[in-house]
């Protein structure tokens, strides 16, 4: 008896122990990730960011390699973007390097539980937005990612799959910037970018916002007033006809809202520094697993709140704005 007490103290010792060095690890990671997405934020030249953006990759796949890196808890720069989602099985990071000519590339990693394998798994993303055409119809994976930093994740259930909705934002380049509404779900285990999550959008796997750098664009999920309209057939009073009427019935719902853009004169289609808000708010609601636009969208909360918030870097030109 005495020897498995004295076993199961020098047990209780080494897993304390393992923890413990696992911590130290861990925010030795995060500390020098820290300072790496400083520098990227506050690096004199293009040389400078990319070389910390880079290093900063490679303590990141570091700290995930780490066993149970899954339950740490990130504290990092604002600059940088760690958003998990509810069922704590998908977390992503992102950040952003500008160069001085104005161009933004995207960097970062997924971390997901792969039911497959039974093991929580990382994958660096890679940047090819600028390389991918049917930018609003292909499906992409981690080494071929339509760039962005998210700024929400939002989980619902299409059938029988977990569904993703992360909404980002790319500064892209002087003239324009882009807001993009990503579904993700895990196929063979792994992350899908893209899914065919959007109701009588056929082929669609993301929505791409694209407009001038000097519009103000609104892309976030909140409660929100919708209006339903509805018809109805109703008696012509004192007669035997009747007549169609609309009805329109006001209800609270947590909505992707968004605003329309469109070019601002016609024949500028395509040419994205040309496209500013139409005056139109749209929404998208989900409903029976899919994402349904809905018209009659109305207004926005004045007190509404990101997952994550997000400051500027303090950079002359160009400016490197976040959640405009």
């Amino acid at each position: 008896m005495t020897r498995k007490i004295i076993l199961l103290a020098l047990l209780t010792t080494l897993t304390f122990s393992i923890e413990a060095q696992n911590k130290e690890r861990m925010q030795a990671h995060q500390a020098r990730l820290k300072a790496l997405i400083e520098r990227v934020a506050s690096a004199p030249t293009d040389n400078e960011r990319y070389l910390a953006s880079e290093e900063a990759v490679g303590v990141l796949a570091a700290a995930l390699a780490e066993e149970e890196s899954e339950r740490w808890q990130w504290q990092l720069p604002n600059y940088a973007s760690v958003l998990t989602s509810p069922d704590k099985l998908f977390r992503i990071f992102t950040w952003a390097v500008v160069r001085d000519d104005g161009e933004f590339e995207c960097f970062g990693a997924v971390q997901f539980y792969n039911d497959k394998e039974e093991e929580y798994q990382y994958q660096l993303l890679h940047d090819k937005s600028e390389e991918i055409m049917n930018r609003e119809e292909s499906l992409l994976t981690a080494d071929r990612w339509f760039g962005a930093v998210y700024q929400e994740i939002i989980q619902t259930q299409m059938g029988d799959r977990t569904l993703y909705t992360l909404l980002g934002w790319n500064g892209v380049d002087n003239l324009t910037e882009r807001k993009i509404i990503e579904p993700v779900i895990l196929r063979g285990g792994v992350p899908q970018f893209g899914a065919a999550a959007f109701r009588r959008e056929r082929n669609i796997r993301r929505i791409v916002l694209e407009y001038t750098n000097d519009a103000m664009v609104n892309l976030s999920y909140e409660m929100q007033t919708i209006q339903d309209v509805q018809h109805e057939r109703v008696k012509v009073k004192g007669t035997n006809r009747y007549r169609t009427v609309e009805k329109i019935k006001e209800r609270k719902e947590r909505v992707i809202m968004f605003d329309e853009v469109e070019p601002q004169v016609p024949g500028m289609e395509g040419l994205f520094q040309y496209y500013v808000p139409s005056g139109v708010e749209l929404a998208y609601a989900f409903v029976d697993g899919k994402w349904e636009l809905r018209n009659g969208a109305q207004g926005r909360l004045k007190d509404k709140k990101l997952n994550k918030p997000f400051e500027p870097i303090d950079k002359a030109a160009p400016s490197y704005n976040f959640n405009r």
